[in-house]
């Protein structure tokens, strides 16, 4: 598995991503018009999000009216809403498992366990990170296209806001953690105990004590196989031996 440190600063940047997603589907500014007004009751500058469109005067009012009939919304807004609001809920909860797989907590399972949940962590990543790409990038097309192609005057055209840059950079960072994680493998099972938790001191110094009690034992039988195989060559002797003696009586 990776170090601690290196899954801390993946949980960090798919946290800053979290937080920008969530951010940027509130933002009203994901296309903002070009136009200038001079004067003081005319609008400043226009701007259209996913769920409010807001004006804002030269005069410091900053009005904002909801879209709240979906069927008059175009095709490309309403998947990207949907989008959004999908990729905020599968990075809550990559971070849900992400906090299980971390090696520096204690809770999660063995270390098998972690590695298994920080790699699924790492795909809810990743996939919240394409659900924002996706959409985001439909959206800026559709943003350009019609700034490019149509012949209404500046007034009533459009640019991509600050938005959707919080949106791709917040995409960026999703995506970056995900393959972090998604590089927690847990690797070969070896010999050793898989313990609850790296930093369970009990259980480790109970196998060490069990570990220890078997080396005495086999220790403590080692002299008395060896005093067994003495008193064994002992009490038979050679039958060189033997047939001296019963040669000596002969004669």
């Amino acid at each position: 598995m990776l170090s601690a440190a290196i899954q801390i600063l993946a949980f960090a940047l798919a946290l800053l991503g979290v937080l920008g997603t969530t951010v940027a589907t509130l933002l009203p500014n994901w296309k903002v018009s070009i136009n200038a007004w001079s004067s003081v009751m005319t609008p400043i500058s226009q701007m259209q999000g996913l769920w409010m469109d807001c004006v804002w005067y030269s005069s410091g009012v900053f009005s904002c009216t909801m879209k709240n009939s979906m069927l008059s919304l175009p095709a490309y807004l309403q998947t990207t809403r949907a989008a959004m609001v999908l990729s905020c809920l599968v990075a809550a909860f990559g971070l849900c498992l992400a906090s299980l797989g971390l090696k520096c907590t204690r809770w999660g399972g063995s270390h098998r366990a972690k590695g298994h949940t920080a790699i699924a962590a790492g795909g809810c990543f990743v996939l919240a990170s394409f659900l924002c790409l996706v959409p985001a990038s439909w959206f800026t097309n559709e943003v350009i296209t019609a700034f490019l192609t149509t012949d209404l005057p500046d007034s009533s055209k459009y640019q991509p806001g600050g938005a959707l840059c919080v949106t791709f950079i917040s995409a960026g960072f999703l995506l970056a953690g995900g393959v972090i994680f998604c590089l927690s493998c847990p690797g070969k099972r070896t010999g050793r105990p898989d313990y609850d938790s790296p930093a369970d001191p009990d259980r480790l110094l109970m196998h060490r004590c069990e570990q220890r009690r078997r080396v005495l034992q086999t220790e403590s039988m080692q002299p008395k196989n060896r005093q067994n195989k003495k008193v064994h060559l002992q009490m038979d002797p050679p039958k060189d031996i033997k047939d001296s003696y019963s040669l000596q009586e002969y004669v």
